[in-house]
């Protein structure tokens, strides 16, 4: 079951800032996962795919830091 609203009357938590939440987590998982991917492709060779997954992870590190400042100001202002 879906809910269009942001009432937060299960969580306690509006709906926005549960998502805030978890894209910061997503992304430290990603970078996290991709570190595997990396170490993947140079123990095969392959510099081309590792680069790219390096570029991957340095996007994904960026969210996060972008997420969590702007989860600190949040948090400051409540």
């Amino acid at each position: 079951m879906t809910s269009t609203s942001e009432t937060g009357e299960v969580t306690g938590t509006k709906d926005k800032d549960y998502n805030l939440v978890w894209y910061v987590q997503a992304c430290l998982e990603n970078a996290l996962r991709l570190d595997t991917y990396i170490q993947d492709a140079e123990r095969d060779g392959d510099n081309e795919l590792a680069d790219l997954f390096r570029r991957a992870q340095a996007d994904s590190r960026k969210g996060a830091e972008q997420g969590k400042s702007l989860l600190a100001q949040r948090l400051k202002s409540a």
